[in-house]
């Protein structure tokens, strides 16, 4: 793992330089809680720096499984991560998602949260959000600074630098302890036990869907990923757990039984009552651990969002002792209006109209499944050309296996990240899936996106055909920015 590719924080210059004719017709940006980069110049200037020092340490694929640096770097920074209850979040799909939603419901309640979550759409400082926002540059750029004595003490006397997800970890933790927040909402980088995020004590621990993802360092079944994730599980916990498979449910059961946690189970103790398709979302009646709530409007399109709204809904009832101490619900109405305010950027994401663009960050076969049965459900496109650009390292015939049914024409590219699978790789696996005729190579994502307008808009069937962009955040990231959404 130590040897593994460094790299997480492509060169963005040439993406954000835009395509004129992309953003023409995309229109002004809408209100989406993805920062842009600081008016500022000299703001700009300085989170660049700041980028720049943190893309020089060990990227998000390159680990040395261990919690010991980043609890050395707590222990010099006075243990920021107590300072506040936490919920934790892992999971293989819908753990940003979930923590949005948590975030969502916890503010409702007049508390004040910090969330931290990964990867980022298009801006590191995404990752690190108090009261529902990110933090803005200015305070990012603080906070690095304040840390950054400290994590300098930790480098010179560990076999290893801190990496870049480390010091962004301390960094949230002591941003938060800063705020004071009253809760934090956290999700673990890869896996649980010895994920950086894992120096908390969360009193909620939220499993999200197991599925097969970094197999190479997790684990080649649900049952051995499950193993990892379940390190999150504390002494004394409530842990909420989503639907998973037979194999990895039975290994969280017996991590809760070790150390006395208590268990709520979708489907079980806590669930989706009912879902029906509603314009720009869906209107649901979620069981709770204390009872149902009737007419919650989610403006996210898919089932699976549905889901992970009831696992949000079960997270913060157990947060606040219901189900355990108190048999009650939370206050029905505000219930619904945390929920009708959640924003989730690249998940079914619609970005644009005429023809409608929708950005999804798939990238593994699960989310790509979940991707396509919401994409079918919610929108009824008559045509659908995908635009889909994925790291070299997923299981990508299996994602483009899950795109292939809905799909009229696939449009393959890269992104930027030298992750990023070549483009004419990636074209001889959509032609083994798809057949000849139906794949299109554009290796720019910008040449791709036009490729994918042009035959979306072709035979007349311009107001009900659509383009899905995907399979991989980074592509998302960069296909937001090309479509004005900055």
């Amino acid at each position: 793992m130590v040897d593994a590719e460094t790299d997480r924080d492509p060169d963005l210059a040439v993406i954000e330089a835009g395509s004129r004719t992309l953003r023409t017709q995309a229109g002004p940006p809408r209100g989406d809680q993805v920062p842009r980069r600081p008016a500022d110049p000299e703001v700009d200037k300085a989170l660049r720096e700041v980028e720049q020092e943190l893309a020089g340490r060990w990227g998000e694929t390159k680990l040395e499984p261990s919690v010991s640096r980043i609890t050395a770097l707590m222990d010099v920074l006075g243990e920021p991560q107590r300072a506040y209850p936490s919920i934790h979040i892992t999971g293989t799909n819908g753990k940003t998602s979930t923590a949005r939603m948590i975030e969502a419901l916890l503010g409702a309640f007049e508390l004040r949260t910090g969330r931290y979550t990964s990867p980022h759409v298009q801006s590191v400082t995404e990752r690190i959000s108090l009261d529902g926002a990110p933090i803005d540059a200015e305070r990012f750029i603080a906070t690095y600074r304040d840390v950054k004595p400290y994590v300098d003490m930790v480098d010179t006397a560990q076999e290893y630098r801190l990496s870049f997800f480390e010091v962004l970890t301390g960094m949230a933790y002591a941003a938060f302890a800063d705020a004071p927040v009253d809760v934090a909402v956290v999700e673990v980088g890869m896996g649980g036990s010895w994920d950086a995020t894992n120096v908390i004590d969360g009193s909620v621990a939220v499993v999200t869907p197991i599925d097969l993802d970094h197999t190479d360092r997790l684990g080649t079944t649900a049952a051995e990923i499950a193993g990892e994730k379940a390190g999150i599980i504390k002494q004394g916990a409530t842990v909420i757990l989503a639907q998973q498979p037979v194999d990895a449910a039975q290994v969280m059961l017996k991590r809760a039984v070790e150390v006395d946690a208590t268990v709520a189970r979708e489907g079980m103790e806590f669930g989706v009552a009912s879902r029906e398709v509603a314009v720009g979302g869906q209107l649901l009646t979620l069981r709770g651990l204390g009872g149902e709530y009737e007419e919650v409007f989610l403006p996210l399109h898919g089932a699976h969002q549905a889901h992970n709204a009831a696992v949000a809904l079960a997270a913060v009832e157990a947060f606040f002792g219901i189900g355990a101490e108190h048999a009650r619900t939370l206050d029905a109405e505000t219930v619904r209006s945390a929920f009708a305010s959640v924003v989730s950027p690249g998940r079914l994401e619609v970005v644009r109209r005429s023809p409608t663009v929708v950005l999804d960050a798939a990238h593994n076969p699960a989310g790509a499944r979940a991707a396509a049965e919401g994409v079918t459900e919610s929108f009824g496109f008559s045509r659908l050309v995908g635009v889909v650009g994925t790291s070299a390292d997923k299981d990508v015939k299996a994602v483009l296996e899950a795109f292939e049914p809905i799909f009229t024409e696939i449009v393959v590219t890269q992104n930027s990240s030298h992750r990023a699978m070549d483009a004419d790789e990636l074209a001889a696996i959509a032609v083994e899936v798809f057949g000849d005729e139906r794949v299109v190579v554009e290796p720019r994502l910008d040449d791709a996106l036009e490729a994918a307008i042009t035959l979306a808009e072709e035979e007349a069937e311009y107001s009900g055909a659509g383009v899905l962009v995907t399979g991989s955040v980074i592509t998302v990231g960069e296909a937001r920015l090309l479509l004005g959404r900055d």
